[in-house]
């Protein structure tokens, strides 16, 4: 492993390109992030069709600065507008915008910079070094194991349907019944493609994706169009000082390892990553009333956590093929789209490809550093940007990237189409996520469930009898039922009150 890592270093460095699609990746996702309304996972989805023809490294390396970069930008409005630029960044909002208020709004950006970059950093560093572990494990997957964990990744669903179980899972259903379009696994039919070639090969994953997370938020903006004023935020002093940073240092490594194993944990996300640390943070404070003291460590705990998670989000994608959130869902997409088949055989056939993109990943976080730091006081001219010019730009930037896939209009057409059903997902609270795993999840999930049972000449003892399968079923048993035994609990608990 530590040649891999030295060859990961040398490869990076020999590599300008890379280099620079780090920065430019960086670049886009801390304006995507920052813009109210975009997140991490509509800035990958729609740089996504950019990389295709690229380097892997260098098109894996855009991906990752975006997002990386979505996560972090999100800070930025939390903290100058009180308007959380991503979900995560909600709870960055409750202290770094208190500190706006009473003029310290560079110090409260100074310390969500570092501590995000920090704290993304060493979540990479986990990453190395336990991604090759859960590989070795994962090498002992059969049909029966992949097929179980197929079904815990898409039990998931419980956790990320947001308000309603009822309508996550029927988001799922969604997904999964248009995973079934395109041609059968096993015997190589066609099913359900209504007569269009372009459907032999299932529903374009790209365009959908684009139309449900980045058009749906286009047609929402449109429907709202609801300009609010500019706000001049003046930023004064950026750096905490030395003995400020020292007090946070305990915080950002507790955070961090919070947000690392939250994001492990397939479908969590960064937004659960970054409350759980600021809750951890709270309880640690021993300080009765807030101070600036408190709230600077609960900016520095949500940016850690949240950061963190994403190279906790990556280890269940590369070792298992499991998207740890929505954006890593995406990224599962690039890679395949690249060549590149997520799981234990990634390492073991592409160990120096996997090491020199963990190289470029840290130094996407030290380019996001750097920039944070520089452009603290631009920032709040960048979140300024005009409705009526983002919008269009949206739309315009949707529809090249669908059709750039396969220069088909068909594409296009899939993408409106699924950009209007997410737009009335959304009024409706709708979750598009779990539309998306099931989507990717699916075909893996029949496939590996067909060919156990061919294995097993058609007996479903071959689930139950080896442990593995069977854990993994019982954890996503459990992980549906929980969230309907505590809804039944505190239904009952308020019937007594």
């Amino acid at each position: 492993m530590f040649d891999l890592f030295l060859g990961g270093i040398t490869n990076i460095l020999t590599d300008p390109f890379a280099l620079l699609m780090a920065l430019l990746g960086v670049i886009i996702g801390i304006v995507v992030g920052a813009l109210p309304g975009l997140t991490a996972t509509m800035g990958v989805a729609l740089i996504l069709p950019v990389t295709f023809g690229m380097d892997p490294v260098a098109g894996l390396l855009l991906l990752s600065g975006v997002y990386f970069g979505g996560v972090y930008g999100g800070s930025i409005t939390a903290i100058l507008l009180n308007t959380p630029g991503t979900p995560a960044a909600a709870a960055t909002a409750l202290d770094g915008y208190a500190l706006a208020q009473k003029g310290l709004a560079g110090k409260a950006l100074g310390a969500a910079t570092l501590s995000a970059s920090i704290g993304g950093t060493i979540s990479i560093f986990i990453l190395m070094f336990l991604s090759p572990i859960l590989a070795n494990i994962a090498l002992e997957f059969s049909a029966p194991e992949m097929f179980a964990l197929a079904v815990f990744g898409l039990s998931i669903i419980a956790s990320i349907s947001g308000k309603s179980l009822v309508k996550g899972l029927i988001a799922g259903l969604v997904g999964l019944l248009l995973a079934m379009i395109g041609m059968d696994p096993l015997i190589g039919l066609p099913r359900f493609t209504g007569g269009h070639e372009e459907l032999m090969n299932g529903v374009p994953f790209i365009p959908i994706m684009i139309g449900l997370f980045a058009a749906s938020e286009a047609f929402k903006s449109l429907s709202e169009m609801n300009l609010k004023e500019k706000v001049k935020v003046k930023i004064e002093k950026i750096m905490p000082s030395w003995s400020e940073f020292r007090g946070l240092i305990p915080t950002i490594l507790r955070s961090t390892g919070i947000g690392t194993f939250i994001g492990i944990i397939p479908g969590a996300g960064a937004e659960i990553a970054a409350f759980v640390s600021y809750n951890e943070t709270k309880r640690f404070n021993k300080d009765k009333e807030p101070t600036d003291k408190s709230r600077l460590a609960g900016v520095s705990a949500c940016e850690a956590g949240g950061n963190g998670c994403t190279g906790g989000a990556l280890v269940p994608l590369l070792t298992l093929g499991i998207p740890g959130d929505a954006v890593t869902a995406v990224m599962l997409g690039a890679l395949m789209v690249q060549g590149l088949q997520p799981g234990p055989l990634l390492f073991k056939n592409n160990g120096d490809l996997v090491y020199t993109l963990f190289i470029g990943m840290v130094i996407c976080y030290f380019i996001m550093c750097f920039l944070g730091l520089v452009a603290c006081r631009y920032f709040a001219k960048v979140v300024q940007i005009p409705k009526q010019i983002l919008t269009p730009l949206i739309l315009v930037l949707c529809v090249v990237g669908s059709y750039a896939i396969n220069n088909s209009f068909f594409d296009v057409v899939m993408m409106a189409v699924a950009g209007v059903i997410g737009f009335f997902m959304q009024k409706h609270d709708f979750p598009a996520s779990p539309v998306v795993l099931a989507l990717i999840l699916g075909p893996m999930a029949e496939s590996q469930f067909r060919r156990a049972l061919a294995l097993s000449n058609g007996s479903f003892d071959i689930f139950f009898t080896r442990p593995i399968p069977l854990v993994l079923l019982l954890i996503s048993l459990i992980t549906l039922l929980t969230p309907i035994i505590r809804a039944i609990w505190q239904q009952r608990k308020r019937a007594h009150q």
